[in-house]
């Protein structure tokens, strides 16, 4: 079953397969702070930095964190205690996370989630193996009645082989809705004219852009209620060069004059390279603090 990773609820284990950094930290920070929304706690397994992904992300997000993390309720556990976990007795492992979800319980959390690395199972000196880590998991859901939700990340540091003997072991999946993604930048479609950028936009992928906004432009004018603003999600982009500005700028003054290019919750850094391109000057091109707005699916077409 496919299950979005901003919609999972108590008794979820769900498997996902990041295709790079910048998805993990997409999937982990949409899973955390919807978390958080509902009142649970959240336990994160670190290693090899990977909790300053999600809080990078979270904060990119405007998801507020410290006082979760001040309160407890969002837990990073650290590189060396992850790794110790998976050096202990799996009936140990049990055991202390079953005390962890009655420890939330009795903390007033509306319930526990967990996610985070786990490739220090691949460790020589792992106490299981993937398979055995994730039935025991698969049991402390089951056996807490909804008090547990885990989302499992697959990325690139287990062999592919592994990683397909997982997917098949999960029944519930998050889907990929990459549109592209380099390990440099990514686009993630978000429906119809819209979606999320994340990354850097240069020489090596700007065409990816230009390419992105006429497709966007062309489904809006085909769709009969579709909206007017062709929006792009900017909060991750970390760098564009000029070039990639003034492209910007020249797509939107293309535009028919009833569409717009929407820039959402543009960096201040991104911000002054478009500036000083020109677009102040574009009537067809404007910012958005805000994210974009979902697109709703009606059984009997579209709203926004």
């Amino acid at each position: 079953m496919i299950k979005l990773a901003d919609a999972l609820t108590s008794g979820d284990h769900v498997c996902a397969v990041p295709d790079s950094t910048e998805h993990l930290g997409e999937l982990a920070a949409a899973y955390v702070g919807h978390g958080l929304d509902r009142g649970e706690r959240i336990l994160y397994f670190d290693d090899d930095g990977a909790a300053d992904v999600l809080l990078r992300r979270l904060a990119e997000d405007g998801v507020e964190v410290d006082d979760p993390l001040r309160r407890g309720q969002l837990e990073i556990l650290p590189a060396e205690r992850t790794r110790q976990t998976f050096r202990t007795p799996l009936a140990d492992v049990y055991a202390g996370m079953a005390d962890e979800i009655v420890r939330s319980r009795e903390l007033g959390w509306n319930g526990t989630r967990m996610t985070g690395q786990m490739h220090s199972v691949l460790d020589a000196g792992a106490a299981g193996t993937l398979p055995e880590y994730d039935g025991l998991l698969a049991r402390l859901v089951r056996e807490s009645a909804g008090g547990l939700t885990a989302l499992c990340t697959y990325d690139d540091h287990f062999p592919a082989e592994q990683v397909d003997i997982m997917r098949a072991l999960h029944r519930d999946h998050v889907p990929c809705s990459t549109a592209y993604d380099d390990g440099l930048l990514r686009i993630v479609r978000l429906g119809t004219g819209h979606a999320r950028l994340a990354g850097e936009v240069d020489h090596s992928n700007r065409s990816k852009i230009t390419s992105l906004l006429h497709s966007a432009l062309d489904s809006t004018l085909r769709s009969a209620d579709a909206s007017p603003d062709i929006g792009l999600d900017m909060a991750s982009v970390r760098f564009i060069d000029v070039a990639t500005a003034v492209a910007l700028v020249h797509a939107a003054e293309g535009f028919p004059a009833t569409h717009r290019l929407v820039l959402h919750r543009v960096r201040p850094r991104v911000l002054r390279v478009l500036e000083r391109c020109g677009a102040a000057f574009s009537p067809q091109l404007v910012f958005d603090d805000r994210p974009p707005a979902p697109e709703v699916v009606h059984p009997g077409g579209r709203d926004r």
